[in-house]
């Protein structure tokens, strides 16, 4: 009688745990998951949106430091030689990373290299540099290929193919979908540089970072503070009084900083020209670490300063 008292506790009991065993995840096959390696942390985010949880991703250069300048530790240079796969942007974007990333691809290690995937942007003539350095000066080719959703677009169908060529990773599903959504902040983006009128549509930047921006949604580059597509180079007082000259012949609506421009010299030349200036963040992805967030905040910036 005792025991058929307790029977139905008994089962509740077997009940549950066989539950409990059911629901519990299966063995791990041992295989440990690939180690992509991304340079910079926009690029980053974005591998990481398109291999889930198939690879493990690790970011070289910290979120809100220059990519154009960052120098590698000699742990940071371990975790690029041990990786599975290094993904760069090329185009002597990662000046500090370059002899490391050279280093790492002659001894072996797989390298997916951006800036094959895109057709490349080409600084042209009138754009605000004329450095001597012939990496820098007309003719030299952009580094900045984020800027343009589109051209990441392509970037995703590269990397698509190589990680399954690479490794057999198949993130179709996963890569046709980002591509819907960067097609869709695209377009987003076009209708908030739209809203500015015509004549305002010039841009003077920090260093000459907005190129492919500038190219996709129609805008003017007028100028730049740092005359470079890097943050690296010196700024003269003639290059300076070129630049004032162009904001004033061009009726400029804003001058905009960004990672690595002087703030006390942006501050001189909006006090000499009569400018306001405006932070844009255009190597720093915002708090959420999403690129879709970091491009509608950086069309806001620009379609706000300039109407």
């Amino acid at each position: 009688m005792i025991w058929f008292k307790k029977a139905p506790i008994v089962i509740a009991f077997l009940i549950m745990a066989a539950a409990m065993l059911g629901c519990q995840p299966a063995a791990s096959t041992g295989i440990p998951k690939k180690s992509i390696v991304v340079t910079y942390s926009i690029m980053g985010s974005l591998v990481k949106n398109l291999v889930g949880d198939k690879a493990t991703v690790l970011v070289s250069v910290p979120n809100g430091l220059d990519p154009h300048e960052w120098e590698p530790s000699a742990k940071d240079i371990e975790t690029i030689n041990k990786a599975d796969l290094v993904v760069r942007n090329g185009l002597g974007l990662e000046g500090g990373l370059e002899r490391a990333l050279d280093s790492t691809r002659n001894s072996g290690v797989r390298m997916f290299i951006a800036a094959d995937y895109i057709t490349v942007r080409y600084v042209s003539s009138g754009e605000g540099i004329p450095a001597d350095d012939p990496d820098q000066a007309v003719g030299a080719a952009d580094p900045h290929l984020w800027m343009d959703p589109l051209a990441l677009k392509d970037v995703v169908g590269g990397l698509a193919e190589k990680l399954k060529t690479a490794f057999n990773l198949d993130v179709d599903s996963r890569a046709a979908s980002l591509e819907n959504e960067l097609i869709e902040i695209n377009k987003q983006v076009a209708g908030m540089i739209d809203t500015i009128p015509p004549e305002n549509r010039k841009l003077v930047t920090g260093h000459e970072s907005m190129g492919y921006f500038a190219q996709r949604y129609g805008l003017k580059l007028v100028g730049v503070i740092i005359p470079s597509l890097s943050t690296q180079a010196v700024v003269s007082a003639n290059d300076l009084a070129v630049l004032k000259k162009a904001i004033i012949d061009n009726r400029v609506k804003a001058i905009f900083t960004e990672l690595g421009t002087s703030p006390s010299v942006a501050k001189a030349i909006g006090d000499e020209t009569g400018v306001k200036v405006v932070q844009l963040s255009t190597h720093t992805l915002p708090e959420d670490g999403s690129y879709f967030s970091f491009m509608k905040n950086l069309a806001g910036a620009i379609s706000g300063a300039l109407k």
